[in-house]
């Protein structure tokens, strides 16, 4: 979509900080990101995986942090994000032939589209509450929280340290409601569970189920395609 004025917003401070950078000090992360794609094995993964464990981790640049994150990303076991209780990267190695740990074209064309002089993009690492807090009627909003567990066992859950529970989709669908009545335009994904769907009942007539690829289960039978929602304020 590439709007001329926006807002990105998440809680997750690796993901801003690697937006900051791609816009901020792209020629440094492309060098940082050469450095991860000639040494890329095991080993060498587990010990960037590991970086978060030590106190050399506070001494790591900005433009280190990016490109650590950008390359676990590409090497780690389905492109997962995710942490432990003390906020540490835990997902294994991937494993890939021929990962592309350093896409160019993607990285420039960002880094242009971030700096178009037209182009007024604020980058912030706010609670989704306050992000939203200056919208106004008319403004397009799409909000992509950690999803809703399938089931009590699901594991693949640990996006943030400060976790993303019951409480906060209730609190999300708060939120969801004040800007509607503000008179914003609002899109909302999530997976179809009986909580969403029951938390969500009053857009029920607005909402579109949408079929989405998953490879990450421990049982390997349910692993494919399954079902997540789009929920809208607005008709289509």
């Amino acid at each position: 979509m590439q709007p001329t004025r926006a807002v990105i917003s998440d809680q997750n401070k690796e993901l801003i900080n690697c937006y900051e950078v791609v816009r901020d000090s792209l020629d440094d992360l492309i060098e940082e990101l050469r450095k991860h794609q000639e040494y890329n094995n095991t080993d060498y993964f587990y010990e960037i995986r590991d970086l978060d464990r030590s106190p050399k981790y506070e001494n790591l640049s900005k433009v280190e942090r990016a490109a650590r994150i950008i390359y676990l990303n590409k090497t780690c076991y389905n492109g997962l994000f995710r942490v432990n209780s003390h906020g540490q990267f835990n997902v294994p190695f991937g494993r890939y032939k021929k990962p592309n740990i350093l896409d160019e074209a993607v990285l420039k064309s960002v880094s242009f589209y971030l700096n178009k002089s037209k182009s007024k993009v604020k980058i912030l690492d706010n609670d989704f509450a306050e992000a939203v807090r200056d919208a106004k009627k008319g403004d397009f909003i799409y909000l992509d929280p950690p999803y809703d567990p399938l089931s009590n066992t699901s594991s693949f859950t640990g996006y943030d340290i400060n976790g993303f529970n019951k409480d906060e989709q209730k609190r999300l669908r708060r939120v969801f409601d004040e800007l509607t009545e503000k008179g914003c335009l609002v899109i909302l994904s999530n997976s179809q569970t009986d909580f969403i769907m029951d938390l969500y009942q009053d857009y029920q007539d607005k909402i579109k189920v949408v079929k989405a690829a998953r490879s990450i289960n421990s049982k390997g039978l349910k692993r494919g395609r399954i079902n997540e929602i789009i929920v809208l304020n607005f008709s289509v």
